[in-house]
């Protein structure tokens, strides 16, 4: 009596179906079965409960793992395929179906009626986010085959059906084949031909779509289906999919409502497309190219016009919608007001999601180019690319917009969200207001933006805002430089802080003053180009030589920017003039790059703007030391410099353990030569060998030492270079005396000398070849010469020997409290016109992309978007992913007393098992 009383009670209480649920997970008829039992008909009753047992995401991705799908693509390959032609086909139907969507009365009535385990009508709104919600756990697995992977694909998903047109085709009907096409329909050639009429009494055969392109138009009807995605009251009779944007904004003037069901209803689409196009990730970067993405390309160059406007417009204008504050849900609204009210409501905000969603999306459309979608060349010199209607017309019509409504829009929905991100990141209460999810998808997409559209572009940069923008990216970089897992990122801005810098009007805003909000300790510090010097240079002199990659860029923006920049103000000179001084030795070996782009910031502020900086050009006649050693640079001086700083840090190590080696500095030190004498001797010994001696990297311990022995006698006074650009040859005389090989007196003198130089020389080489260069890259003396010889050093040089010796003589006869206002009155009413080149014209060095720059995005934003993945779902996780690095760290339990650890026994074990690995992709 007691047992079926326990029965019967205990039905009522399965509100939510968790024995079905258990039993699918558990039993044998659930999702074993998909691996176990081969050949599982497509009419078998296994598979309604992968469309009617779930009620939200999170059980799909719960009850079904990609190990379950993995095994079964291993064991019943058939079952998979099976599995995926069921679902897509009951999608297709239920999309048709005149009972979908179901209103939401029959929604609550049928949760009504399951509450009391009553008959319940069916829900045909369920049962198509099941299909997309399990097409979205079943693809990735599919994806990542390797092997089978181009045979499994195009067998399930890209093979076309062949049928044959029952009857016969008349003369009368045979003309309707002609399709004449409208001229502005760039982005479907084939259309505007004419087919070829069928004879009479002819069986015309024609291919039906593959099941991936009923799947993506599918999804396309999804996102603009009334009831489902949009407002009911939009259907027009018994057509319930309409193409209408869907906020008002670029293309629309219309708000047509929106609400939380309708926003789920949306992610999950886009989900589910997302889910298609990240078949990229399992390509490997080599191969990104030549293998490009089926499910991509067919998006981004069959899609109908109308719909790729009605998408692109529909995404972008969901994104700047919420950073200008309209259609906020309740509970955005209520977390957004009062401080922490984020950490009190819980609930997921479907509006965040959604714009994350659209934000991933519209990034990886925009960023494309693989295969035949790569931008066509659109200038004679084949220099320029531009995207067209036939390679990506999501890139193309971006390319296209023109309207000054539709730039201030965008623009300021971008600063808005990095206004709300910094309201986030520097508040007076720490963590006081929620932080903006999808600040990075933002940047990278204002990156494509000014990047395809050359008068958004133009339009951002004449308007009030631009300077808004600078501090915004640079702040934000600053903010995350310290954490390896955001360099892509910080590299992704300088390129975009690059790209602006190559225009004028850009330029010219840096002497104004920024007006947006920025921390407290960037707030004083003048003009945008006072922020603009001091943000890099804690980005390039704080970080070790960690984001070297990024350091090109930005000095490369400096220069770009250095022939407007007027009254710098004494830090900022000073910064400039350190960043020079500090990299001067060490960076060109260790980056693979050379100090011109530095040296041209201060050519073209001499150049041009002399007198409106002489803070600046104070700062120039103090480093003089520094310009001067970049005359006479070489590559073993550098190499010791580098050994100097690796030994002091070996040192400081030791000095806590009371074990400092004091005598190995003066040995290395001893070992060197003057700066003049060692420049001298190289270039001598190149001019002289002229390729007949072999290269310094070909050199034996024997041959360097019959070399050195020509080239270092103690007879020889030392010789002073002049402060001249190094491409001036040596005077004749000097050439001549050098070539003069030493007696043998000498030699012998300086053998006892020569163990330690040629122990140092092999010891330097070892460290040119292991501890310098980055990426494989081996500097040597052939390469440093080949840059030195082209350094702009006259001008600095000329201005230093003009100004020099006046401000020396006129420190000497001035009190030193007053030495400075008189120094800077003396460079501001300085005229060296006479002496100083014409100025060349303003050539700015822009971003240029290639190949490797191409695959690096693509990494980083696939990368962001599966880390993004990982929660609350985890859609890619465990996937074997080939585009990026994907590095596994574990998650380390909080320290726990053991007191606590009884109370909750057997609890907190559960709990921790269950924890999954957190995943990063490598930069």
């Amino acid at each position: 009596m007691f047992s079926n009383l326990s029965q019967k009670i205990a039905v009522p209480f399965n509100l939510l179906g968790d024995e079905a649920k258990l039993a699918f997970r558990s039993q044998p008829t659930g999702i074993a079965k998909l691996a176990t039992q081969r050949n599982i008909s497509e009419t078998d009753s296994y598979w309604d409960q992968f469309v009617t047992l779930f009620d939200s995401a999170s059980d799909v991705f719960t009850l079904i793992s990609h190990n379950d799908v993995r095994r079964a693509l291993y064991e019943a390959p058939e079952n998979v395929a099976t599995l995926v032609r069921v679902i897509t086909s009951r999608l297709f139907n239920l999309v048709s179906d005149h009972t979908f969507p179901t209103t939401p009365n029959a929604s609550v009535t049928s949760f009504a009626t399951s509450f009391v385990k009553a008959s319940a009508s069916r829900n045909t709104t369920k049962e198509v986010l099941n299909c997309v919600r399990v097409l979205e756990r079943v693809l990735p697995a599919v994806f990542e085959l390797e092997s089978d992977t181009s045979r499994f694909e195009l067998e399930v998903l890209w093979k076309k059906v062949e049928v044959e047109d029952e009857g016969v085709v008349d003369g009368d009907d045979a003309a309707t084949q002609f399709v004449i096409d409208d001229e502005d329909d760039e982005e479907n050639p084939q259309a505007g031909s004419s087919r070829p009429a069928a004879s009479p009494n002819t069986i015309v055969r024609r291919s039906l779509p593959s099941v991936a392109e009923k799947l993506f138009s599918c999804l396309i009807d999804l996102l603009f289906c009334c009831g489902f995605t949009l407002p009911a009251k939009l259907q027009v009779d018994h057509y319930k999919i309409n193409y209408v944007i869907w906020e008002k904004g670029i293309g629309s003037t219309v708000d047509l409502g929106s609400s939380q069901a309708f926003e789920s209803n949306r992610t999950e689409v886009l989900r589910l497309l997302l889910v298609l196009l990240s078949k990229q990730i399992y390509t490997p970067p080599s191969a990104l190219f030549t293998s490009p993405s089926l499910y991509t390309l067919h998006f981004v160059q069959r899609t109908p016009r109308r719909h790729v406007l009605t998408i692109l417009c529909s995404l972008l204008n969901t994104i700047m919608n919420t950073a200008h504050g309209d259609n906020l849900n309740i509970v955005g609204a209520m977390t957004g007001k009062l401080p922490y009210n984020h950490l009190v409501f819980k609930g997921e905000d479907s509006r965040i999601i959604l714009v994350s969603t659209c934000l991933q999306v519209l990034c990886v459309l925009l960023d494309f180019q693989s295969g035949t979608a790569r931008d066509g060349i659109v200038s004679d010199e084949g220099t320029q690319s531009a995207p067209t209607a036939r390679t990506n017309a999501f890139r193309y019509f971006v390319a296209k917009l023109h309207r000054q409504n539709d730039f201030a829009f965008i623009l300021n929905g971008a600063v808005n969200i990095f206004k709300e991100h910094m309201l986030s990141v520097d508040n007076v209460l720490p963590g006081s207001r929620k932080s903006v999810p999808y600040v990075v998808e933002t940047i990278l997409l204002f990156w494509k933006m000014i990047d395809l559209n050359k008068k958004f572009r133009f339009y951002v940069l004449d308007s009030d805002q631009a300077t808004d923008i600078l501090a915004h990216l640079l702040c934000y970089g600053i903010h995350v430089k310290d954490k390896p897992q955001q360099h892509g990122l910080c590299r992704a801005i300088s390129y975009t802080i690059q790209s602006m810098s190559a225009e004028r009007a850009f330029g010219l805003k840096l002497n104004q003053p920024i007006k947006t909000r920025v921390p407290q300790k960037w707030s004083n510090l003048g003009t945008a180009g006072d922020f603009m010097v001091h943000a890099i240079y804690a980005m390039v002199a704080t970080t070790s030589g960690a984001l070297t990659s990024l350091y090109p860029a930005l000095v490369i923006a400096l220069s770009n920017v250095s022939p407007y920049l007027k009254n710098l103000n004494i830090t900022t000179s000073t910064r400039l003039a350190t960043l020079l001084h500090a990299s001067s030795l060490i960076l060109p070996l260790a980056s693979h790059a050379n100090p011109s782009s530095r040296l041209e910031t201060f050519n073209s502020v001499l150049l041009r703007n002399l007198a409106d900086n002489p803070n600046l050009v104070y700062g120039i006649l103090h480093a003089h030391k520094t310009f001067e050693d970049l005359g006479t640079f070489t590559l073993p001086r550098g190499l010791r410099e580098i050994r100097r700083i690796q030994q002091a840090k070996e040192e400081r190590a030791r000095a806590g353990d009371g074990a400092v080696d004091k005598g190995k500095h003066k040995d290395l030190e001893s070992a060197g030569e003057q700066p003049q004498d060692e420049k001298a001797r190289l270039l001598r010994s190149e001019s002289q060998s002229n390729g007949d001696l072999p290269s310094q990297s070909e050199l034996t311990e024997e041959d360097s030492e019959h070399i050195n022995s020509h080239s270092n006698s103690e007879e020889e006074p030392p010789l002073t270079r002049p402060l001249m650009s190094p491409t001036i040859p040596d005077p004749p005389h000097i050439a001549r005396r050098f070539a003069e090989p030493s007696s043998e007196k000498a030699r012998g003198k300086m053998r006892a000398g020569r163990s330690m130089s040629v122990e140092m020389t092999g010891s330097l080489e070892s460290l040119a070849a292991t501890a310098v260069g980055r990426n494989g890259f081996v500097p040597t003396q052939e390469w440093v010469t080949s840059w030195q010889q082209g350094l702009p050093l006259d001008t600095v040089m000329l201005v230093i020997s003009e100004l020099l010796p006046k401000i020396q003589e006129l420190q000497a006869s001035l009190n030193p409290t007053n030495t400075n206002a008189a120094v800077v009155d003396l460079i501001r009413s300085a005229n060296l016109e006479h002496v100083l080149p014409t100025p060349p014209a303003i050539t700015a060095r822009r971003f240029m992309w290639s190949d490797a720059s191409i695959v690096w995005l693509t990494s980083l934003i696939w990368g962001e978007i599966y880390v993004r993945g990982m929660t609350p779902l985890g859609i890619w996780n465990s996937t074997n992913v080939r585009l990026f690095y994907v590095k596994h760290t574990e998650t380390r339990p909080r320290q726990i007393s053991e007191a606590v650890t009884n109370v909750v026994g057997g609890l907190l074990g559960r709990s921790e098992s269950t924890q999954s690995n957190r995943q990063r992709p490598s930069s």
